[in-house]
C-alpha cells in the first residue's frame, strides 16, 4: 500500500487527495470512521482493492509533441465533465459533518464532475439538484415496488442526470466494525428518500448489530434478477449506469438490456469479502461490452494516477468514493472541494508525464503488473 505522510504530525495542510485520511480519522468519532473506513469481513478485498491498483506500472510515452493536457470526458448525462470522474454513492452524509449532500453537490457541480445522490441520503434530492451541477441518483430497489417506482419518478422529476442501480446488495455485507460497535444511526440522521415509519430500527442501538445492516435487510428487495433490471430499464427516460458488476458475462447482459454504462465494482470491499479486485475485472468487462456501452471503475480510487491506470486499461471513468467523505468531515464543502482540486492537479500531471495530451492517448498507454508482465486490456 501506498505510504502517506501524516499531514497532521507533520504540521502541513494535505496535499495530496490520499493525506485526507489521516485528518478525518482524527475528527470523526471512531464509530462514523468506522463505518466510513470498513469492509465486510476481514477486509481481504478492502485491502485487495489497494495492493491492485499499487501493483499496475504504466510506460509513459516521450517526444508526444503535446503542449498540454485535456482532462474533459464524456460521462452519462454529463457530456463535457472536467474530470473523468464521478463522486460515488454513499449514504448517510450528515454523520460526517451537518452541511452533508448539499456541501457535497456543491463541490461537485465547481470542480464539473457528476455527483452520485444515495437513495439513503440524509437530504432530499429536491435540495440536492437545487445546488447546481449534474446529480446522478443511486437506486436500490425496495420490497415495495410501488415505493421504488415512486422513487425513481421523484428523481426524474428533480432533475437528475442518470440513474445509478445497485445490484451487488442481495444483502448487506458483515461489517465487522460496525457489528462491535452496536452502530446506529444519531436521530438527527435519516433516509430522506424513505418512510419516515420504517426508519426507527435504524436508530436503535442493539450489542453486536449493525442498525443500518439490520434496516436494509427489512427495506431492501430480495431475489432481484434480470427481469427487474429489463422493467427498471422501460420505466425511465434516464440513462441507466448499472453499479456492482465483476464478472464479463454479466456485463455483457446488462449491456444487452440497455445499460449505458456499467461500474465495475465491489462495493468498496464492504460486501462479499474474498472478492476479486474491481480493478483486475475492468479490462475484461470492458472487452464484454459494445462500445457504446461506457465502463467506469469504483473502489480504491486515492489519486490521479489510479485515474490514469483506470483510463489506460479501457475505463470510460472512475467514481471517487471515500476521499470524498474524508474531505468533507475535515472542512465540509471546502474540503471535498480541496479533495476534488488536488485530485484534478494529480491526474494532469500524470497525464503530462505519461506523454497524455487527452484521455484518447491515456487508454492507449501500456500498462504493466508489478512483475513485468503487461496488463490486461487498453488499446495497444
Amino acid at each position: 500500500m501506498t505510504a502517506v505522510a501524516d499531514p497532521v504530525t507533520t504540521g502541513s495542510g494535505p496535499v495530496s487527495v490520499a493525506e485526507f485520511a489521516a485528518v478525518a480519522q482524527r475528527v470523526l468519532p471512531a464509530g462514523i470512521w468506522d463505518f466510513v473506513a470498513g469492509g465486510s469481513d476481514t477486509e481481504l478485498t478492502l485491502a485487495a482493492n489497494r495492493r491492485a491498483l499499487d501493483r499496475i506500472g504504466l510506460v509513459p510515452r516521450v517526444l508526444t509533441g503535446s503542449p498540454g493536457c485535456d482532462t474533459r470526458a464524456e460521462l452519462p448525462g454529463a457530456p463535457a465533465a472536467a474530470l473523468p470522474v464521478a463522486v460515488a454513492p454513499m449514504a448517510y452524509q450528515r454523520l460526517v459533518h451537518p452541511d452533508g449532500e448539499r456541501a457535497t453537490a456543491r463541490a461537485a457541480a465547481a470542480a464539473g464532475v457528476p455527483f452520485t445522490l444515495s437513495m439513503l441520503s440524509s437530504q432530499p434530492v429536491e435540495s440536492v439538484t437545487a445546488q447546481g451541477g449534474v446529480t446522478w441518483f443511486q437506486l436500490y430497489c425496495l420490497r415495495d415496488a410501488g415505493a421504488t417506482a415512486d422513487v425513481v419518478r421523484r428523481a426524474e422529476e428533480a432533475g437528475c442526470a442518470a440513474l445509478v442501480v445497485t445490484v451487488d446488495v442481495p444483502r448487506m455485507g458483515r461489517r465487522l466494525r460496525d457489528l462491535r460497535n452496536g452502530f446506529a444511526l444519531p436521530t438527527d440522521v435519516a433516509a430522506a428518500h424513505l418512510d419516515p415509519a420504517s426508519l426507527r430500527s435504524t436508530h436503535e442501538r442493539r450489542p453486536g448489530a449493525s442498525a443500518v445492516a439490520v434496516h436494509t435487510a427489512e427495506a431492501f428487495a430480495v431475489g432481484l434478477g434480470w427481469d427487474d433490471l429489463a422493467r427498471l430499464r422501460e420505466s425511465t427516460r434516464l440513462p441507466l449506469i448499472v453499479k456492482g458488476v465483476l464478472d464479463p458475462r454479466d456485463a455483457a447482459r446488462v449491456a444487452e438490456l440497455g445499460a449505458d454504462a456499467v461500474v465495475v465494482s465491489n462495493h468498496g470491499g464492504r460486501q462479499l469479502d474474498g472478492a476479486v479486485a474491481s480493478v483486475d475485472m475492468l479490462s475484461a468487462v470492458r472487452e464484454a461490452l459494445p462500445e457504446r456501452c461506457g465502463v467506469l471503475l469504483d473502489s480504491g480510487i486515492r489519486g490521479g494516477t489510479d485515474v490514469l491506470r483506470a483510463l489506460a486499461l479501457g475505463a470510460s471513468g472512475v467514481l471517487l468514493g471515500r476521499p470524498v467523505l474524508w474531505g468533507l468531515a475535515v472542512d465540509g464543502e471546502a474540503g471535498v472541494r480541496r479533495v476534488l482540486d488536488l485530485l484534478a492537479a494529480e491526474l494532469l500531471s500524470a497525464l503530462e508525464l505519461s506523454g497524455c495530451a487527452d484521455l484518447d492517448a491515456a487508454r492507449r498507454l501500456t500498462a504493466r503488473v508489478a512483475d513485468g508482465r503487461p496488463a490486461p486490456g487498453g488499446v495497444r
